[in-house]
């Protein structure tokens, strides 16, 4: 049998925090007691999809989301609650 997924080394995870912290997403404290830091989200999980589909947009859709969204359509795997949910975004969107 196959193991399952390998845990995440700790020199990977730091270097994620820090990268993310160097960019403002948390921060960290050091606790009175102990050696390890604390690290907090600044940023809340709205804001961070925001950013990371206009990144998205910019990287791979030339800075067009109506590219973006094309792509979606023209994949095939959304379903029809999928659909009919875009169609009532676009709806409303228009009002």
């Amino acid at each position: 049998a196959l193991p399952g997924e390998p845990a995440l080394a700790y020199n990977t995870v730091l270097t994620t925090l820090r990268i993310l912290e160097q960019k403002g997403y948390v921060r960290h404290t050091k606790p009175r007691e102990g050696r390890a830091f604390v690290y907090r989200a600044v940023v809340g999980r709205k804001q961070v999809s925001r950013n990371a589909v206009r990144h998205l947009i910019r990287r791979f859709f030339a800075n067009s989301p109506e590219l973006l969204v094309l792509n979606l359509l023209d994949d095939g795997d959304l379903s029809q609650q999928e659909l009919r949910n875009i169609r009532n975004l676009l709806a409303e969107g228009e009002k």
